[in-house]
Order: C-alpha cells, then sequence, then structure tokens
C-alpha cells in the first residue's frame, strides 16, 4: 500500500535536491534517489517492500517531473535558436530519454527506501 504522505514527502526531497544534483550528473543523481529514498522509506516505515515500494513511487513521481522542467526548458531553447520545429523535437527527444533514465534512476529510491524502512523500524 502506498503511504501518500511519506511519498510525498520524498517526492519533494527529490524535486528540491533534484535541481542541486544537475551539480554533479551522475553521482549527484543517484545521491539524491538514496536520500530521497530513504526518507520516504523512514516516513513509511514497514517491512523492507513496503520501504522499497514507496521509495521508488517518490523517486519515479520525482524524477519524471524534473523530465518535464527539462524538456520545456530544452525545448524553447531549441525553439528559440533553431525555429519551433526543432525545439518540439528536441524537447520531445530530451523529454523521453529523461523519463527513461528518471525511471532507471529510481531504483536508487527504491534501495533508499528499503533502508529508511529498516532502520525505521
Amino acid at each position: 500500500m502506498v503511504d501518500w504522505r511519506a511519498v510525498g514527502l520524498g517526492f519533494l526531497a527529490h524535486v528540491v535536491l533534484g535541481v542541486f544534483a544537475f551539480l554533479a550528473p551522475g553521482v549527484g543523481h543517484v545521491a539524491v534517489g538514496l536520500i530521497g529514498g530513504f526518507l520516504t522509506g523512514y516516513i513509511a516505515g514497514g517491512d523492507l517492500v513496503n520501504g522499497a515500494w514507496n521509495g521508488l513511487v517518490a523517486g519515479a513521481l520525482g524524477g519524471i517531473l524534473l523530465a518535464v522542467f527539462a524538456a520545456l526548458a530544452l525545448g524553447t531553447i531549441l525553439g528559440l535558436v533553431g525555429g519551433g520545429g526543432l525545439g518540439f523535437l528536441g524537447g520531445a527527444g530530451a523529454l523521453v530519454v529523461g523519463v527513461v533514465v528518471a525511471l532507471i534512476l529510481a531504483i536508487d529510491s527504491a534501495i533508499g527506501g528499503a533502508v529508511g524502512a529498516a532502520v525505521a523500524d
């Protein structure tokens, strides 16, 4: 069962920390996933599966939101520089890649959620 309070707070942590993760690509995003997932799992409590599930949901939502914002920014920049069609294609491509990467990186949120749930109990 999803603990929406825990997911909401973990999602907020993913979004806030995710902005700073762009300063250290790769490592920063993994750290954000682990920290946000840990927070989510700790608040949700329960067993390892419950913590992992809530961490995964929070990480996926946070990553998808950041991917949407990055795609909009890239689409706007490319649209201003190269015309409307280039901006749309660049933004759509960035969105697809960003969502796939966000879902893959949500796995570390699930790991952090399992650890957070284990620590909470």
